[in-house]
């Protein structure tokens, strides 16, 4: 294991922000896939309870579909976080 840190700069010691956005970047981008694919539910709830009218049943469907969605997609996101990690302090 090297004693170097990570996300600094080996030489002065400040943070590395160019590589802080090279992991930022990615990890930016599932979270708003997780939470785009969250909201399809969510439109389709607030679509059919004004337009149709239809609220019970399917809309508490919907509701825990858009729960489901949240909880696996943060499962997701934290597993990327700890594989990344594990990566980044092999390097």
């Amino acid at each position: 294991m090297s004693t170097s840190r990570p996300f600094f700069l080996q030489s002065s010691g400040e943070l590395d922000t160019d590589r802080i956005l090279y992991e930022a970047i990615p990890l930016a981008k599932l979270v708003a896939a997780v939470g785009l694919v969250a909201l399809v539910p969510v439109f389709l709830r607030v679509l059919l309870s004004d337009l149709l009218g239809v609220a019970s049943a399917l809309g508490l469907l919907l509701t825990l579909a858009t729960q489901f969605v949240l909880a696996v997609g943060t499962g997701i996101i934290l597993m990327y976080v700890v594989v990344r990690a594990i990566q980044i302090a092999e390097d």
